[in-house]
C-alpha cells in the first residue's frame, strides 16, 4: 500500500509522453532563447527537461530518458545542459521569486489559455 492509500506500483513511473513532447515544442516555438535543462531519474519522477526561455519563464516535462532528451534538444535546436552539472540559470530563479513576490499564483497560461510552465 503507497502513501495516502494509493496503490503501490514499484518501478512503473510515467514517463514523458506525445502531450509531454508537445507541450515542451510548443513552449520552444513560442518563446526566444530557450535553453533545455536535463533532470534525472529520481526515486519518485522519471527523466525530466525544464525549459527555460530567455525571460527566465520555465516548463518541466518528462521525457523519456537523457537520449530522447538529446534528441528533442538537436530537433529544436537549444542547447541542452545537465542541470546536475551547471545549476539552473539564475533567470530562471528571479522569474519564479518576481511571479512569487507579485502575488501570482498558480500555473502562468499561455496565449492560447493553456498551461504554460509545470
Amino acid at each position: 500500500m503507497a502513501l495516502f492509500g494509493g496503490k503501490a506500483r514499484p518501478g512503473r513511473m510515467r514517463t514523458g509522453n506525445a502531450a509531454d513532447e508537445e507541450h515542451l515544442a510548443n513552449f520552444v516555438k513560442s518563446r526566444a532563447g530557450v535553453e533545455a535543462y536535463l533532470e534525472p531519474r529520481t526515486t519518485v519522477t522519471e527523466t525530466t527537461v525544464v525549459l527555460v526561455a530567455a525571460t527566465g519563464e520555465w516548463t518541466r516535462r518528462r521525457v523519456q530518458g537523457a537520449d530522447a532528451a538529446r534528441r528533442f534538444a538537436r530537433k529544436h535546436g537549444v542547447p541542452l545542459y545537465d542541470v546536475g552539472v551547471v545549476g539552473y540559470p539564475q533567470r530562471m530563479r528571479d522569474w519564479t521569486a518576481h511571479r512569487k513576490a507579485t502575488g501570482q499564483t498558480g500555473v502562468p497560461t499561455s496565449q492560447d489559455g493553456r498551461s504554460a510552465t509545470g
